[in-house]
């Protein structure tokens, strides 16, 4: 009787140093080869949801750090945002072009770590090791601006807790006039490389119309050639203002996925160098002081001060009662809030859409047919964030 074929079962995962302790992913090999593969995730599941809607909504900020934590700006503000809507909150021209410059120097770093960890599992450490000087760099823009670094807290509902001090102008200048030739390095490291080339291109590609089905955004939706960018199709924080393009792969594979956030890391110096340019006078927050905390000196000093105060930090402010949805375009896709107001304290009920959650769906069917050195790969270019797939 002839004997049946064997096939292995593997855990990639939670313990692989790629999948962050908290991924699990059941394959079935043949040899090196993934036949099928099965995730579970929860392991990082912290209900950051349910923890929203027990905290009045200035509160829900440093929460929103902790989901994509590698661009945190880009979630406070797009939850400031989404609150703002509920308010019927509109922020001037300054305050648009302050919060898109922070966003902007969020999507940087976020490519710069996802690219280079993709240069990391394809056997290139130089690329990673030069591109977080860059990341360095940003982040001490964030200290100047909220004296914080990974986990920002940036930024206020109607506007930021302080204006940009000289510094913060300097850094950003520096940055600009620098970042460039360091990309050039980058890329002329990596791209036309031919060990690169050869370990992601054809490597976890996906058709357009699969990448809609699963609810693809971001950059692994425009590698597949769609060109979709909430910046342009629903354009908040005065992005219809600027001009840039939306770079689009071919194939949704690896190395488009690359590609793409290359290019968008040159788009948005493009749009910092043209905000920082064109920056309006005017206030950093907007006059409603029954959202946007007094200064701590008016508090100690006026009665009018004090009371916001005092219902500003005990969540007392007058929320409609209503039902809003508001996204942004974050560093690895759309991230949407959802929230229910019942006219209380604090949010009736909260949903963050996370993108991870979403595209990472689509993960065995990306690395079905492929050897599992290309399954790490294809992980990385996904840039999947635990923090946001698991919130």
């Amino acid at each position: 009787m002839k004997d049946e074929k064997q096939y292995t079962t593997l855990n990639l995962g939670p313990t692989h140093p790629a999948t962050h302790g908290i991924f699990q992913n059941v394959l079935k090999m043949d040899g090196e080869i993934i036949l099928d593969a099965e995730q579970t995730i929860g392991y990082i599941h912290r209900a950051f949801e349910k923890i929203a809607e027990r905290r009045p909504f200035y509160q829900v900020t440093p929460l929103t750090d902790r989901l994509n934590y590698c661009s945190s700006p880009i979630n406070n503000i797009g939850w400031h945002l989404t609150v703002e809507k509920l308010l019927g909150i509109k922020t001037t021209k300054r305050i648009d072009y302050m919060r898109l410059i922070v966003m902007e120097l969020a999507r940087i770093t976020d490519h710069l770590v996802c690219n280079s960890v993709i240069g990391v599992d394809s056997g290139a450490l130089t690329g990673f090791v030069y591109v977080f000087q860059e990341r360095e760099k940003v982040y001490e823009i964030y200290e100047e601006i909220s004296g914080a670094r990974l986990t920002t807290n940036l930024g206020r509902v109607g506007g930021f807790e302080r204006d940009f001090n000289t510094a913060v102008y300097k850094k950003i200048r520096e940055f600009l006039d620098h970042l460039p030739g360091v990309l050039h390095q980058f890329e002329k490291l990596l791209m036309r490389n031919r060990i690169f080339m050869d370990r992601t291109i054809g490597v976890g590609p996906i058709s357009p119309e699969r990448a809609l089905n699963y609810g693809f955004t971001g950059p692994n939706l425009r590698a597949a050639g769609i060109d979709y960018d909430v910046r342009v199709m629903t354009p908040y924080s005065s992005y219809d203002d600027f001009e840039f393009t939306i770079p689009v792969g071919t194939q949704g594979d690896t190395y488009d996925r690359f590609c793409v956030r290359q290019e968008e890391i040159w788009q948005s110096l493009k749009l910092i160098r043209n905000a920082l340019e064109n920056l309006p006078e005017g206030e950093y927050h907007v006059d409603a002081p029954h959202v946007y905390l007094p200064e701590k000196q008016d508090v100690y000093s006026k009665m009018e001060a004090l009371i916001y105060h005092f219902k500003i930090v005990m969540g007392e402010i007058d929320a409609p009662v209503g039902e809003v949805f508001h996204s942004v375009e974050g560093g690895n896709g759309e991230l949407g809030f959802y929230l229910v107001s019942d006219g209380g304290r604090a949010a009736y009920r909260l949903h963050f859409r996370r993108p991870s959650f979403i595209y990472y769906q689509a993960y065995p069917e990306m690395i079905r047919g492929g050897v599992l050195s290309d399954a790490i790969l294809t992980m990385s270019s996904m840039n999947v964030i635990a923090g946001e797939l698991d919130a």
